[in-house]
C-alpha cells in the first residue's frame, strides 16, 4: 500500500465560519457525518476530477500557538485562476500567509490562512511559470 493521502481534516475553533470560509472562497460542499461527535465531511469537487475530500472538526486543546492544539501539515487545492483564488479567499476572511511564487516548469503557488489560522496552499498549474 502506497503512503498516500486519502483524507484531511481541517480544526476549526468556529467550524460555522471554517464551512463559510471554505464554501465561499473555494466552493467547497460540507454535509454533517451524523454521528455521536461533531463532524462534518468535506466534498472539495466532483468525484470524476482528481483530488480528496476530508472533514471537518472542532479544534480541541488551546491555541496552536501555544503548542497545545492540533497542528497538521500543508494541502495544497488546485486552482484554475490563482488570482481569481485569492480574491475569493481575502474577500472571505482569509490571509496571505506566503505571496504567489512560481514553481518552475510546474505553475504559481500561494499559501494562506483561514478563518480558524490552519494554513493551506493553492497551486495553479503553468508549465511556463519561472
Amino acid at each position: 500500500m502506497a503512503n498516500r493521502v486519502t483524507h484531511f481534516e481541517v480544526h476549526a475553533e468556529n467550524p460555522e465560519r471554517a464551512m463559510a470560509f471554505y464554501t465561499n472562497a473555494l466552493g467547497w460542499e460540507f454535509h454533517s457525518w451524523g454521528g455521536p461527535v461533531p463532524y462534518w465531511l468535506i466534498t472539495t469537487g466532483p468525484a470524476d476530477q482528481p483530488g480528496i475530500n476530508g472533514g471537518l472538526v472542532p479544534r480541541r486543546g488551546a491555541s496552536p500557538l501555544e503548542g497545545q492544539a492540533v497542528n497538521a501539515y500543508v494541502c495544497t487545492v488546485m486552482s484554475d485562476g490563482l488570482d481569481a483564488t485569492s480574491e475569493a479567499i481575502l474577500a472571505n476572511g482569509g490571509t496571505i500567509a506566503l505571496p504567489k511564487m512560481p514553481v518552475p516548469g510546474v505553475g504559481w503557488l500561494a499559501y494562506f490562512k483561514d478563518t480558524e489560522g490552519n494554513i493551506f496552499g493553492v497551486m495553479q498549474e503553468d508549465k511556463n511559470a519561472k
